[in-house]
């Protein structure tokens, strides 16, 4: 057995918000066609601390769904349902001695701001560090990305583990396997006025993602014009989102959220909600500059961009009608890694 890491570790990765482009970096259109996507990382984080042993037995914890797994051997940990997440990620970074491993999210199960990959990097950056390697945050964000895909078999898209690992305000483009990620640096007032007037509102209602992706490129891989022009569509809306955010033109950060909404409509008809339609309603009158499902849709949070000094009144208005805004900052750390700090009691 390797030697025991001395003393536990923790590790955090943030969710983020998908401004434009989301669905163009899933495969196959990400292999065939390319993809773009402008995200934003923000502060509400998925969390693991791993305290290692020397019995070589396993014990995962999830303080979410108040789960609690043990197994003698890393060849018990079979993927059954119950914390595959975290079974994956012990199984790919083939941990060559036992632990304790416990994880919370702050984000909602099925927000739609990539809260599973934001967990998927937390654990990959812990267990590699655990084991005196580095990683760099690109190798992390794909090995987080393969625990889904490879060794789940869950269909989606890359830009959830990049934007957990590297953070900031970022545009990605995707051509499979590769994978490039520019931070964008508009001034920070701009940047300051961007996060004031923008509410994540969670609807309520989670998306279940998986049949929903399957569905949209499946009628992508069968040629389906009604689904290969919006996806193209909403490829150009990260690009324009770009050019927006360079510019520092908030409005048409608005107009170019607004034209990936409608497109993002087009993939399915389940796309928007009641709820959600409800919500865009009530907040339009009162100061929307514009705004979209994040994620896959069909539930989870949707993102608002408000006209200045009016977000308050967009705020009243949806958490009104049930909607709940969710407190956030923009995080510019992306992966972070370290050793609890002790008292000099213990």
């Amino acid at each position: 057995m390797a030697d025991i890491p001395n003393g536990p570790r923790r590790a955090r990765a943030p969710v983020r918000i998908d401004l434009a482009g989301g669905w163009s970096d899933v495969p196959p259109f990400s292999a065939e066609q390319g993809g773009a996507v402008v995200n934003v990382a923000i502060t509400r984080y998925a969390y693991a601390t791993l305290f290692a042993n020397d019995t070589g037995e396993f014990i995962l914890e999830s303080a979410d769904y108040d789960q609690y797994i043990r197994a003698r051997t890393i060849r018990e940990l079979e993927y059954n349902g119950s914390l595959d997440l975290l079974k994956a990620a012990v199984r790919r970074m083939n941990l060559d001695f036992g632990g304790h491993l416990i994880t919370r999210s702050e984000a909602p199960p099925g927000s739609g701001t990539g809260s599973s990959a934001s967990m998927g990097v937390a654990l990959v950056g812990l267990l590699d560090a655990m084991q005196g390697r580095e990683m760099s945050r690109m190798d992390i964000a794909a090995v987080a990305n393969l625990l889904e895909v490879d060794e789940l078999g869950i269909e989606g898209g890359k830009q959830d583990q990049y934007a957990a690992a590297c953070g900031g305000l970022s545009f990605m483009t995707f051509k499979d396997p590769d994978v490039t990620v520019e931070r964008l640096e508009p001034s920070r007032d701009f940047m300051m006025e961007l996060e004031k007037s923008m509410l994540l509102v969670y609807t309520g209602k989670s998306r279940l993602s998986g049949d929903i992706i399957s569905t949209v490129m499946g009628a992508y891989k069968r040629n389906e014009q009604a689904m290969t022009e919006p996806l193209l569509n909403l490829r150009q809306a990260a690009y324009d989102m770009r050019d927006a955010i360079i510019d520092e033109d908030i409005e048409r950060v608005g107009a170019v959220l607004n034209a990936n909404w409608e497109n993002q409509k087009r993939l399915y008809d389940e796309m928007t909600t009641p709820k959600i339609d409800a919500l865009f309603s009530v907040a339009e009158p009162a100061g929307l500059l514009g705004g979209k499902a994040c994620g896959a849709g069909g539930g989870g949070c949707i993102v608002l961009l408000c006209e200045p000094d009016r977000e308050h009144l967009v705020r009243r208005e949806v958490e009104d009608l049930g909607g709940h805004c969710i407190e956030f900052n923009f995080d510019y750390d992306g992966l972070q890694i370290w050793r609890p700090v002790r008292d000099a009691s213990g």
